[in-house]
């Protein structure tokens, strides 16, 4: 095999996409099949760095580590991070290139990007045996098909057979995928091969009739159904779910060690970024980790993270309006823990210049760190390596401000003070014993008896999660049939369904 491929498409945004796209590179890698993910163009804050420093969707990174290859640029050309709800910063093959409004972006710019993303594209399919894509929200947008760069206009581009997703969970998959294949254009109905429900609880036998119903409407087979599966959250383009969090919870022989657990509450600031951040924390047996908008809710909590935001000036303006910079203010004054995380620790500065992202000029900060930030129009894309609190630390950088750190203990690119740290580095939590050894330095300061797992490996538990996605494919999906798509494309002679596209 060569070169073959097939796109995963979605009835709906969040119907499931990323994960059987993960799922599906997993189950290939397996069988000896050498794999890459890609997704055209993706709509996310929650990104990552790759080692040549390009910026691409972390959902894009975790199928990477699926296929188990390196994440590279190729794999995710468009990236789109909202700055707002009607424009974006766009990020072209891992560099951001402007901001531009939604209007702008699908009245012009989105179609003169066409040709980098096939380019993209083709040049996986020939460096790999099998490349599988990830769509985008729904390929039935009919108001966007025109300008479509990441469901069916690369499908048809690239005669991908595409399987359409969707989630039963959420009730009306049915008509959902009738709907979603009988507003395609007979071109694009060509490459639809069929569907793959998601979340189904229950007896499957009972949602046979209705696979058969809908073949016999559509002429078009469903390939598996997966059953819900607690705890399996990966790393997602958007939303407030801690990844694995279910993990920890469902957990029933890894209670904490100590007498007390830890409570982390997460403030969830506006354009929050790399929410996956707290991953790690919340990996660790007698973490809980909670997001809170209220300053209430940083009442019993021992740590406090204040995370990363697309919107720095914006945040700090909802930490004050919600009381939780005040609150935040009282903590550190009674030597409580609080961690800022590259927007948040901007924020527990003194000082902000700002004429890149919010163009607000000089605004100033919390106070709780004696740092000055000025936001440079060229934004650092990083992979630091280094060390703190005795141990070694790996993260990444995505960040236009840039801090004039003026005084505390150094802490990674940062400093502390106190028991107030603050760093630009994402994933520094995702290293062990530096995890393990802030996890003792906050409970010292919290005053509880908690005493970190020492051998929790958050390497191996995103292993294991990835190994469960491979599962549920190898498990629960025709998987032969699968193969055969991606080899030979989407079957010929399916029928249309009427209406099509208007």
């Amino acid at each position: 095999m060569r070169g073959g491929g097939l796109l995963v498409a979605g009835t709906t945004s969040d119907a499931g996409k990323s994960v059987v796209t993960a799922g599906i590179c997993r189950w290939l890698v397996r069988q000896g099949v050498k794999v890459a993910p890609f997704k055209g163009q993706n709509m996310s804050l929650n990104s990552f760095v790759t080692r040549e420093g390009a910026e691409i969707g972390r959902a894009q990174a975790m199928q990477a580590q699926a296929a188990r290859v390196e994440p590279t640029a190729l794999m995710n050309p468009v990236l789109l991070k909202p700055g707002g709800d009607r424009s974006s910063q766009v990020v072209l093959m891992g560099r951001p290139v402007g901001e531009m409004s939604a209007r702008g972006y699908h009245g012009g710019r989105q179609q003169t990007l066409f040709e980098p993303v096939l380019a993209c594209l083709e040049e996986l399919r020939a460096t790999h045996d099998a490349v599988i894509c990830e769509g985008a929200g729904s390929p039935a947008e009919i108001n966007l098909r025109r300008t479509d760069i990441v469901n069916m206009g690369i499908a048809r581009a690239a005669r991908l057979p595409v399987v359409v997703v969707g989630d039963i969970d959420r009730g009306g998959v049915f008509a959902q995928f009738f709907g979603t294949t009988a507003l395609l254009a007979p071109e694009d109905q060509e490459l639809i091969a069929g569907y793959l429900v998601n979340k189904f609880r229950g007896d499957v036998t009972l949602l046979e009739p209705g696979l058969d119903m809908l073949h016999g409407l559509t002429g078009r087979r469903t390939f598996g159904v997966l059953p819900y599966a607690h705890g399996l959250g990966i790393d997602e383009e958007d939303g407030l779910r801690v990844s694995l969090r279910g993990t920890v919870r469902e957990s029933v022989v890894a209670p904490p060690l100590g007498a007390d657990v830890l409570r982390v509450a997460v403030c969830a600031v506006p354009l929050m970024s790399n929410f996956t951040d707290v991953d790690a924390l919340a990996a660790e047996p007698g973490v809980i980790v909670r997001f809170v908008d209220r300053p209430e809710e940083l009442a019993d909590a021992d740590l406090v993270v204040v995370p990363g935001t697309r919107g720095t000036v914006k945040a700090l303006a909802w930490l004050r309006e919600r009381g939780l910079a005040d609150a935040i203010a009282r903590r550190a004054a009674e030597g409580r823990p609080v961690l800022g995380i590259c927007g948040g620790f901007q924020a527990l500065g003194e000082h902000i210049e700002d004429e890149v992202e919010s163009k607000a000029g000089a605004v100033d900060g919390l106070g709780l760190l004696p740092v000055r930030v000025r936001f440079a129009r060229e934004k650092t894309l990083a992979r630091p390596v280094g060390e703190a609190l005795g141990e070694r630390v790996e993260g990444y950088e995505i960040h236009h401000g840039v801090a004039d750190v003026r005084g505390g203990e150094p802490f990674l690119d940062g400093c502390r003070v106190g028991s107030v740290w603050g760093t630009h580095w994402h994933g520094s939590l995702e290293s062990d014993g530096f995890r393990r050894a802030f996890l003792r330095e906050v409970a010292a300061a919290a005053g509880r008896a908690f005493v970190p797992a020492p051998d929790t490996s958050f390497h191996t538990l995103r292993e294991e999660q990835l190994d469960r996605l491979g599962d549920l494919i190898e498990e629960h999906a025709d998987t032969d049939a699968l193969l055969r798509l991606i080899e030979e494309g989407a079957p010929k002679g399916l029928p249309f369904v009427p209406p099509g596209a208007p």
